[in-house]
């Protein structure tokens, strides 16, 4: 056995392994301005960093008061950024390194996120870490997504994993709580850094407010030993 013991390891995907929020937040701006929003912000797109397109473009429509459908703004937004993915998403090079740490010792692994399985899929394989992270959960497979707990308590049942004996790295406060009420522990490193006071960042095991700047792939293995030795 491991010096991880039992321990499963569960990650989010945008923000988390590799720096998607760029593109989502292209696709909704052009998006938006298609149905006549023209002012979207950045700082507008983080209100909707770990939530899921179809939660994101079902406020879109209550917020803007746009006349095309949810089903309509869902299918342009994800064409668009499906078309972003698959040629420039980048993956962290430090959150490479932790997926590949783990693999070399049998870890079990999966991904759990807000994206549509198109999307990830298309993400996965663009950065090939699909060679290691086989086990994927979109929130469009179960009844609600984030900060309900149903993607990662999907995750840790299709590895056959205790929840308990879960670890989560996610970046986004929703994330944060779904981690929490799955009974998983958590390691937080905050995408958006003015949301690192959040509550539901406070119930995380580890919390590295500096997010992907103080994350180190060797610093958050090591963390994983102790933690499995704990356990």
């Amino acid at each position: 056995m491991s010096n991880l013991g039992g321990i499963s390891v569960i990650f989010d995907l945008d923000g988390t392994l590799v720096d998607s929020e760029p593109n989502y937040y292209e696709a909704g701006r052009q998006t938006l301005a298609e149905h006549g929003v023209t002012d979207f912000s950045w700082t507008d797109h983080e209100r909707y960093v770990g939530i899921s397109t179809q939660e994101t473009v079902a406020d879109w429509k209550e917020r803007y008061g746009l006349r095309a459908s949810v089903e309509e703004l869902f299918t342009a937004k994800n064409r668009r950024y499906l078309e972003l993915a698959r040629s420039s998403t980048r993956a962290y090079p430090e959150m490479r390194r932790l997926v590949e740490l783990l693999a070399a010792e049998d870890v079990p692994m999966a991904v759990a996120s807000g994206s549509s399985p198109e999307a990830i899929e298309a993400v996965l394989t663009g950065t090939g870490l699909d060679a290691h992270l086989r086990t994927v959960v979109s929130a469009d497979e179960v009844p609600h997504g984030k900060p309900a707990p149903d993607v990662f308590l999907e995750a840790a049942r299709r590895l056959g994993a205790d929840p308990a004996a879960c670890v989560v790295l996610e970046d986004a406060a929703p994330g944060a709580a779904a981690a929490h009420a799955a009974g998983m522990r958590c390691i937080a490193l905050p995408y958006v850094a003015a949301q690192s006071d959040a509550p539901e960042f406070a119930t995380a095991s580890l919390l590295l407010r500096g997010g992907q700047e103080e994350f180190t792939a060797q610093a958050a293995f090591d963390w994983l030993v102790r933690s499995a030795g704990l356990s």
